[in-house]
């Protein structure tokens, strides 16, 4: 059986600037785009949310729907007719493209992501790293121990993408504890195998090796604080200490080249904290 070693690769960036393979901006209109398309289709769940969105957001939304779901039946509602698509069938509808855990194509690797419909476009936002956000200077010992899911930025930040043990626990905790009656201000299904969204598989994707050449790399986000209210029910993302009056640190994974349907996703540029 031929196997494939693993070598990590260090993720060295020398300036700022240089960890942006597209723009922020750019980013940020792929991620509303998602969250807009998984908050339509799950339009009948967000009556609580809508309740409480200023008039000229709910109309926003009111007028979007039949632009996302053309009646077929004029006597069907538009409660009706939501809940129909999954998930990944909405990215694949809204970005033209679906991705999935499965296990990996190298040899003891565990788990990786891969492509199981459509083509990934060079430059395109592929994935999310989800999990709590730790400051530097924030205790993160014990949910490092034997964690080989937690991500380091550039300034020190730490992202603990474990969906198990402690880190498991922690984000709950946080998760409960930002949450503002009927709105969430985190997506927390990235725990579960029934994800809302989509893209929150980025800690399952497999560094590169000298066999396997990356084709997504690891840029980082700061989320605005203008981010619509409804759709942070979506951003797998929570700081672990809630008086951090900063934007939320976010990190996504951006293709390299145009990746076809069945293939794996690699990185590269990866920092392990041991």
């Amino acid at each position: 059986m031929e196997t494939f070693p693993i070598f990590r690769t260090l993720r060295h960036v020398p300036e700022e600037s240089k960890d942006k393979v597209i723009s922020d901006e750019d980013v940020l209109e792929t991620l509303l785009k998602v969250f807009q398309a998984l908050f339509l289709n799950e339009f009948s769940k967000q009556s609580a949310i809508l309740t409480m969105l200023p008039e000229p957001v709910k109309s926003k939304y009111q007028d979007l729907l039949p632009m996302q779901h053309p009646r077929d039946n004029l006597l069907e509602t538009k409660h009706e007719q939501q809940n129909i698509f999954k998930p990944e069938e909405i990215l694949y509808k809204t970005l033209g493209f679906s991705i999935t855990r499965a296990t990996s194509s190298l040899i003891s690797a565990g788990r990786g992501v891969f492509v199981t419909k459509g083509l990934v476009p060079k430059g395109a936002v592929v994935s999310m790293y989800p999990g709590t956000v730790y400051q530097k200077y924030e205790p993160v010992f014990f949910q490092s121990i034997g964690n080989p899911f937690i991500f380091r930025c550039v300034d020190g930040v730490l992202i603990d993408g474990n969906d198990k043990g402690i880190s498991k626990v922690v984000y709950r905790s946080c998760s409960g504890r930002d949450r503002l009656g009927p709105l969430k201000m985190s997506d927390s299904t990235w725990l579960t195998s029934e994800l809302h969204n989509p893209l929150a598989v980025g800690q399952y994707v497999n560094n590169c090796s000298n066999y396997r050449a990356a084709n997504v790399c690891y840029q980082e986000f700061d989320m605005p604080t203008i981010f619509p209210i409804e759709l942070k029910q979506y951003i797998p993302n929570i700081a672990y200490n809630y008086n951090e009056q900063r934007p939320l640190r976010c990190v996504v994974l951006v293709a390299l080249r145009d990746i076809n349907q069945g293939e794996e996703l690699f990185s590269n540029y990866y920092t392990i904290i041991s």
